[in-house]
């Protein structure tokens, strides 16, 4: 398990109820799996400012990862190590709750999602020009 328990941050939280609203999902933990998913299928490591936990959304590990708790620390434990960062438990952490910010920021921007298809269309490999 990487993490006992997070907060999310206030704007985190914030995002996440205007794409509740867009997309119908009504479940924290499944809007934050699907932000972690885009977030990790980008090339690029995300930022390096690190989201506060001052919100009043808690969440527990196997509450966020369900009965795929065990791949979803092995794809972000893949992919620190893929990114050069080393997989210690605070590193899986930080990375963790990084992909997560950067994962509901996308989801959050204006005209990304207008609805929950697409969301799904997210989900597809991205066509290469």
């Amino acid at each position: 398990m990487i993490i006992k328990h997070f907060k999310l941050s206030q704007p985190e939280k914030e995002r996440l109820i205007r794409i509740k609203a867009k997309t119908g999902v009504q479940n924290w933990n499944i809007l934050c799996r699907w932000a972690l998913c885009w977030s990790l299928s980008e090339p690029t490591i995300p930022g390096s400012i690190d989201p506060q936990s001052d919100s009043n959304v808690e969440m527990d590990w196997t509450t966020f990862a369900g009965e795929y708790a065990e791949i979803y620390e092995a794809i972000i434990r893949q992919r620190c190590l893929n990114d050069g960062l080393g997989d210690d438990p605070n590193t899986l952490i930080r990375y963790f709750r990084l992909h997560l910010y950067r994962g509901i920021n996308h989801y959050s921007t204006r005209d990304v999602l207008k609805s929950c298809s697409d969301l799904l269309e997210s989900a597809l490999p991205k066509e290469k020009a």
